[in-house]
């Protein structure tokens, strides 16, 4: 059968019955010259390897997509990563952003709530509100979600040591607005292996963390249904200084040794596998970044098939958030960061992503302001409904530039993924350092090229500019954090203390044994336990992370 045939076959088959459940955004899609454009455009002549490497959207090995119409069926959706300061200041942007068009939320939490202290502890002196909104308790968390209604948005929250206490604050918010964990949907990145090789805010050692993680996905299973369980990230691999290979390879490695964990704690690898999401980081090169996803969605669909045997076709799909490169944005010449971003969101788009957040123009100075937040937003709308790259799926498939960036990519981070299985997996791979020193390696030979003038950075080492010092820059007010440690103060004493010491007890007593501790947190969520002291049970069990000095 020739490639037209095989993909009348897809058309009549795979597409047919996804569009008799989701039907596509409209009849005819066209340029503005009036030419149709195919749902999907393949090769009219032979094309050796097509469909064992390509193939066709929807189906093995999603390298075109996971999903048989991609955008012409709905755009990806558009979040914003928002959080700052007080949960009533973070609801607030978060109505305003739905109001302008955001169709998801994503949720930054500040430094203390990430690694398990409560506003009023000595450790979070300084940071509170800072780099996202301050979680102390479920008291909180049903300010920050007052009047978004949980069945109707889907929510992102970027959390990773904390993840199980902040799902089960969650959870307990939408039975408060009357709405069933069946119903809620959203993702917790919960990726703890990334912490120790390239970000930090770790709690446990990994043996401990790993188990949280799989009573994640065992409790998810069963009662959060539609709640993506992790976010395997290889967002901050590449921000802290990897190249693109190298974050295809450590972000799959990880997933490798997540599916290796939740195996072995006797979950069926079709029971949890669909529910794994993947976090990816948008960068500069364009073309390359569109194979890097390409690449990434092949290796993934093989390793599940080949390595793991999982059946069904959602076990084997790769499916991604991405958010634009940080790490590239600069506080000189900072109105320039906007092409930067549009040039990484459209990489995102052309690679198949399913959900983006655009990075705004002055967050390499401060957090975000209401108009740089617009513009990000705004810059996803442009190239959804005007640029027209959404109206055929994979549409720089067939590129001979592209291919071939696919596939080097692809052999050079299953390269990667051989020497990490060869150093016995992910997990003892970190502990000797191997990936934290191939990652600091890759940044220290980018920095070079940047100093040397190898790379050129607009506005940095060429086109400089006299230039004022920055203004209307959003500033956390230190009243913040004596606002957040009086209303920490305030629900403590309201709350029924014994209560909360009767649900850590039990806590405790489950995290030394064997029991699923979710259950025992969202029971002591619930009594408004808070997320330090939650956290504080699991230190004194489980004991603290040291980390691995590479040098």
């Amino acid at each position: 059968m020739n490639i037209s045939d095989k993909k009348q076959q897809w058309t009549n088959g795979t597409v047919a019955k996804n569009i008799a459940r989701s039907p596509e955004r409209k009849t005819d899609f066209t340029t503005t010259s009036n030419i149709e454009l195919e749902r999907c455009f393949t090769p009219d002549f032979e094309y050796p390897g097509y469909e064992e490497n390509l193939g066709f959207p929807g189906e093995y090995p999603f390298t075109r997509g996971v999903q048989p119409t991609m955008y012409r069926g709905r755009f990806w959706t558009m979040r914003q990563y928002a959080g700052f300061g007080t949960a009533k200041e973070s609801n607030e942007r978060y109505k305003y952003l739905l109001a302008a068009g955001q169709t998801g939320l994503s949720v930054a939490f500040d430094l203390p709530t990430q690694m398990g202290y409560d506003s009023d502890a000595a450790m979070s002196q300084g940071e509170v509100g800072k780099v996202g909104v301050a979680i102390d308790s479920l008291a909180d968390m049903e300010i920050l979600f007052d009047g978004i209604p949980l069945d109707k948005v889907s929510t992102s929250m970027t959390i990773n040591s904390t993840a199980a206490i902040l799902l089960c604050m969650y959870i307990a918010v939408a039975e408060k607005q009357g709405v069933s964990a069946d119903q809620i949907s959203g993702t917790i990145q919960n990726d703890i292996l990334k912490e120790y090789m390239a970000r930090g805010t770790y709690i446990y050692p990994p043996k401990e963390s790993m188990r949280i993680i799989t009573d994640i996905f065992a409790y998810c299973k069963d009662s959060v249904p539609k709640w993506n369980t992790i976010s395997i990230s290889g967002y901050h691999i590449r921000e802290a200084g990897s190249s693109a290979v190298q974050e295809v390879a450590f972000t799959l490695a990880d997933g490798i040794a997540y599916v290796d964990a939740a195996i072995k704690a006797g979950l069926a690898v079709d029971d949890f596998a669909p529910r794994l999401a993947f976090f990816f980081n948008a960068h500069n090169n364009l073309l390359e970044e569109v194979a890097k996803f390409r690449a990434a969605r092949r290796i993934w669909a093989k390793v599940m098939k080949e390595r793991f045997g999982a059946k069904d076709p959602k076990s084997l799909m790769l499916r991604f958030h991405t958010q634009t490169a940080g790490c590239t944005l600069t506080a000189q010449q900072p109105d320039n960061n906007i092409m930067r971003v549009t040039i990484q969101a459209l990489a995102a788009v052309l690679g198949g992503t399913q959900s983006l957040h655009t990075n705004s123009r002055d967050e390499a100075l401060a957090l975000p302001t209401e108009d740089s937040v617009r513009i990000a937003l705004r810059t996803q709308q442009v190239i959804a409904y005007e640029s027209g790259v959404a109206d055929s799926i994979d549409p720089l498939a067939g590129s001979f530039l592209v291919e071939s960036l696919t596939d080097q990519i692809e052999k050079a981070a299953m390269d990667y993924i051989d020497k990490i299985d060869s150093l016995g997996g992910a997990v003892e791979a970190i502990s000797r350092g191997f990936q934290q020193k191939e990652i600091q390696d890759s940044a220290y030979a980018y920095q070079k090229s940047i100093e040397k003038d190898d790379l050129i950075i607009v506005g940095v080492n060429k086109f400089t500019i006299q230039e004022p010092p920055p203004t209307g820059l959003l500033k956390i007010k230190e009243e913040v954090e004596i606002f957040q440690k009086k209303a920490l103060g305030e629900m403590k004493a309201g709350r029924d203390t014994a209560k909360v010491q009767e649900t850590l007890q039990l806590l405790e007593n489950a995290a030394k044994g064997t029991d699923n501790l979710m259950p025992h947190i969202l029971n002591a969520v619930k009594a408004y336990a808070t997320l330090g002291e939650i956290a504080d049970v699991f230190r004194g069990v489980f004991g603290k992370h040291t980390e691995t000095v590479v040098l």
